[in-house]
């Protein structure tokens, strides 16, 4: 892999690597990309998924290969990390009692959630004087996102650094200066996906992108790309306008916000063919009253070098009407299109909040990020895919078609990089002579699946439902986790199914049952790594999150094949939008998201070269339906088994029974 990354670097060749647990792959990458970033002095970017692997590149692994390499390079390599500007304390607003008015209006009647607001911004004021970097990773244990709204900004909110009281000593600015004189700058997906957007340069200077845990590549991308609009949004903005306008200005405003509640309040929810005449009004009215409000902040910014305090208050609210005016031009520019298939994004109606709960929220979301990676990632810089999980169905083409690359082409010595790309339609190659140019590498893994694991098929029990866990299914966890002596990762497709499970079976149980919820996640999986014969069930965050090596996991159960919900907006969009095009909609979306949560799943059970196991998936159709072979072919090469009997001794043996 390391001889791969090399060459890729240097032809400049895009490069997809599949690399599984316990291959060295970060290793694999850091050495080439140090050498590269040195030798041409540049910077090279390394872009996460997670928090957990940021960590582990910059305390563990970064630290130990910059020293080794110290002696060959002749100086030792510099590294930092980079995230967004929310991320880090803002000293102007820490200092200056700049409280968002949303969040006090949001809390104006609930003692308790004052009181806790204020416990939590006490203790960001005490560890305030003591970081050294002001990143809110490092405020252990962690705040609401409430109350870290008060001593945060966003990009639009910042006065930047030449004209902030605090500019001198800001957080931000020293990162991304720290960043600016690193050979390697470690980040995430959604700051990437943001520095490819963006007029404005977020990341420092580079010509190579390595993208760790690529396959949540364009699902953080999408995120970063998608835009929210709620009556509360623009009720905010109204208040942040405040005293800085006219009051007419600012009621109309609030009540333009009001307007739009109030039609929501009788749309069902769901995904948005064309804008409803009512909701037009409503957004033009908001589109109308933001521009009044901003304009006049505009005239009143004569005052900003003599009024510092007052600068800030405009800023705020010129971030949160830019925020609004852009989101209600993005939906209204949507339907202008009259083709839903030639839109560039997807309109839809939720009911729910990021903080759950429960009120109307419009989203606008890009149908697709291929164009967008294709042209502002793959299109300008080298880029270095790898995951554990990156081959689905036996190739890379299923993720290149999401991330906008062609169809992989068989290569032979001497052949010239290929430049034709799989249309969608099926209908062959379709020569691109503009399609960049990469490679597909799967480097295997150290574990001997078929003398490891055990991958059983319950073809025998009903298919899932929608009234929950069927009679059948309950029975069989109950006696495959009895026969590995607990050891249970329970891996379920929604929170009712892993609750359901629990209940029905802590009371059958001999050995101890945690779920999901029942304690913070971390904790559940130190006690279930800690104790052999403990078992934990739980939801979509175990299924990529959890690393228990050793004989406290031997069994790992999956319900149903992790299929998105059929009536989720974007999803149905995509699979609408890649039928019209001739292909198969369900294949290239549905199964492809599911083909990978279950790779990754499945991954949960070999974690060291001397651990052995099941994975045992109980919907009957990854055996029986059509596209059962290509999720099949997607998991680790366990030996296979539709024989219950089997299983059940094979974990008897491995607890000792």
């Amino acid at each position: 892999m390391a001889d791969a990354v090399r060459k890729s670097l240097s032809s400049g060749e895009h490069l997809a690597v599949q690399a599984g647990t316990g291959t060295g792959k970060s290793l694999a990458y850091l050495v080439p990309a140090i050498r590269h970033a040195m030798a041409r002095d540049t910077t090279v970017v390394i872009s996460t998924a997670t928090i957990a692997l940021q960590r582990q590149l910059v305390d563990r692994d970064l630290p130990r290969v910059a020293k080794a390499l110290k002696k060959s390079l002749g100086r030792e390599p510099t590294f930092a990390i980079l995230k967004g500007r929310r991320n880090y304390l803002c000293l102007n607003k820490l200092h200056g009692d700049m409280d968002d008015p949303a969040d006090e209006a949001d809390q104006l009647f609930d003692a308790f959630a004052i009181s806790s607001m204020g416990r939590n911004v006490k203790r960001i004021h005490e560890w305030a004087s003591d970081t050294e970097t002001g990143d809110r990773d490092e405020l252990v244990p962690g705040v609401p996102d409430a109350a870290w709204r008060q001593v945060s900004v966003t990009a639009r909110e910042c006065l930047g650094a030449s004209r902030c009281p605090s500019g001198d000593d800001c957080f931000a600015e020293k990162a991304r200066a720290e960043a600016g004189r690193a050979d390697i700058v470690v980040t995430n997906h959604a700051l990437l996906a943001i520095d490819a957007m963006g007029e404005a340069q977020v990341l420092p200077e580079h010509d190579v992108v390595v993208v760790d845990e690529a396959h949540e590549l364009v699902d953080r991308v999408t995120g970063a790309a998608t835009a929210e609009l709620t009556a509360g949004t623009v009720s905010a903005a109204a208040r942040r306008c405040g005293k800085l306008v006219d009051q007419d200005l600012a009621d109309g405003l609030a009540e333009s916000g009001e307007g739009l509640a109030a039609v929501l309040e009788d749309l069902a929810p769901g995904r948005w063919e064309s804008l409803p005449g009512p909701v037009a009004g409503a957004l033009n009215a908001i589109l109308s009253a933001a521009g009044g409000c901003r304009q006049a902040l505009g005239a009143n910014k004569r005052s900003d070098e003599t009024d510092p305090e007052g600068a800030a208050a405009r800023k705020l609210a010129l971030a949160l009407l830019d925020e609004v005016s852009d989101t209600v031009t993005r939906l209204t520019k949507t339907f202008e299109e009259s083709d839903p298939a030639k839109r560039y994004d997807v309109v839809w109606l939720g009911e729910q909040g990021p903080d759950g709960s429960r009120y109307k929220v419009l989203r606008v979301a890009p149908l697709s990020v291929g164009g967008l990676l294709r042209e502002r990632l793959f299109g300008q810089r080298t880029t270095v895919l790898t995951s554990a999980t990156l081959a689905l169905g036996g190739s890379f083409d299923a993720l290149a078609r999401q991330w906008g690359l062609p169809a992989e082409q068989p290569k032979e010595a001497g052949d010239t990089p290929p430049t034709s790309t799989s249309s969608d339609s099926g209908h062959g190659p379709v020569q691109d002579p503009d399609a960049p140019r990469w490679s597909g590498l799967d480097v295997g893994s150290p574990f001997a699946h078929g003398r490891s694991g055990i991958l059983y098929l319950a073809k025998r029990l009903p298919s899932p439902g929608r009234d929950g866990l069927a009679p059948q299914t309950l029975a069989e966890i109950q006696e495959l986790v009895t026969a590995a002596g607990g050891r249970t990762l329970g891996l379920f497709s929604s929170t009712r199914a892993a609750k359901q499970a629990t209940e029905a079976l802590r009371g059958k149980l001999s050995t101890p049952l945690l779920c999901q919820g029942d304690d913070s996640t971390m904790l559940l999986v130190k006690r279930f790594a800690e104790d052999e014969e403990t078992s934990l069930f739980g939801t979509l965050s175990l299924w990529q999150g959890v690393d228990v090596p050793g004989s406290s996991l031997s069994l790992v159960i999956i319900d149903r094949i992790p299929f998105p919900r059929p009536d989720d907006p974007l999803v149905s969009a995509r699979q609408k939008a890649t039928d019209a095009r001739g292909g198969n909609g369900f294949l290239s979306v549905s199964a492809t998201h599911a083909a990978l949560l279950l790779a990754q799943g499945a991954g949960r059970l070999l974690r060291a070269t001397d651990d052995r196991g099941v994975v045992a998936i109980l919907d009957p159709r990854i055996a029986t339906a059509r596209y059962g072979g290509f999720l099949r072919a997607s998991l680790p090469p366990f030996w296979e088994t539709s024989d219950p009997e089997k299983v059940k001794g094979a974990l008897r043996r491995l607890r000792g029974a």
